[in-house]
C-alpha cells in the first residue's frame, strides 16, 4: 500500500522540497542516519506518512516529540492541514532546520515551533502524540503525559523489538497498545496506544484531563 496514494501534485512538491532541503542541510548537520539518505522518501517520508491514516479524522490538534529532521511532524503538517501541530526540539540546529523547511514547503498551516526539551515545553494538550527514533516505549509514555489530552491517542514508530519494549513499558504504565504493520519495514510496526495511566493507579480513579 502507498501511504501517498492519492494525493495532490501540490502535496506532493512539498514533500519534495522537505527532502531537498534535508538534503541540503545534512551536509553540515546529522539530521538523519547518513546511509538513509539515498532512500529518503521511503525511508522518511513513506515512513511518516503511513500513521495519517491512523490519526481521527476530529482531531483537532497534534504534538510530534523531538522532531529532528521533521519526520513525521512536517509530512504530517502537509498531508493534515487542518491539524494545529506543535514540534517539540530542543536541538536548536535542528529546530532552525524544521523552521526553514517549513517555510520552503508553503504549508498551508505551518506547525507551532517549541525549542524545548520534551519534559519542560509547555503542555501541548494534543489530541494525537507522536515519535519517530527517538526513545524506547517506557519513555515516550513519560513524556507524553505532559502533552496528551484525557482522550489523546500515541502514534510510535517501533523497530523489530517493539514487544520487548512493551513488555518493559508494562512495569510502570497500565495501557493497551496496537500493533500496526509498518507499510516500510516488514520488522516495524506502529503503536497505537490510547488513553493509558501509570501502573499504580490503575486501580485508582485518574484525574482527568482537559478535553
Amino acid at each position: 500500500m502507498d501511504p501517498l496514494q492519492g494525493v495532490s501534485r501540490e502535496t506532493l512538491g512539498r514533500l519534495e522540497t522537505l527532502v531537498e532541503t534535508l538534503e541540503r542541510w545534512q551536509k553540515a548537520i546529522n539530521l538523519v542516519s547518513r546511509n538513509t539518505l539515498d532512500g529518503a522518501w521511503k525511508r522518511h517520508v513513506l515512513d511518516s506518512a503511513q500513521v495519517v491514516p491512523l490519526i481521527p479524522i476530529e482531531a483537532k490538534s497534534l504534538a510530534d516529540l523531538g522532531s529532528g529532521g521533521g519526520f513525521p511532524g512536517l509530512v504530517i503538517a502537509a498531508l493534515r492541514p487542518d491539524l494545529q501541530i506543535t514540534m517539540i526540539e530542543s536541538d536548536a540546529r535542528k529546530a532552525a532546520f524544521l523552521g526553514e523547511a517549513g517555510r520552503k514547503m508553503g504549508l498551508e498551516r505551518p506547525p507551532k515551533l517549541v525549542i524545548k526539551r520534551i519534559e519542560a515545553a509547555p503542555p501541548a494538550m494534543a489530541d494525537v502524540i507522536t515519535a519517530r527514533a527517538l526513545a524506547p516505549l517506557g519513555q515516550l509514555l513519560e513524556w507524553s503525559d505532559r502533552h496528551r489530552t484525557d482522550t489523546a491517542i500515541c502514534l510510535f514508530h517501533k523497530g523489530k523489538d517493539w514487544q520487548a519494549e512493551v513488555d518493559e513499558a508494562k512495569k510502570k504504565w497500565d495501557f493497551s497498545p496496537d500493533a500496526i504493520a509498518s507499510v516500510t519495514d516488514r520488522d516495524a510496526v506502529i503503536l497505537r496506544i490510547g488513553p493509558y495511566a501509570a501502573a499504580d493507579l490503575r486501580d485508582r480513579q485518574p484525574e482527568g484531563r482537559r478535553r
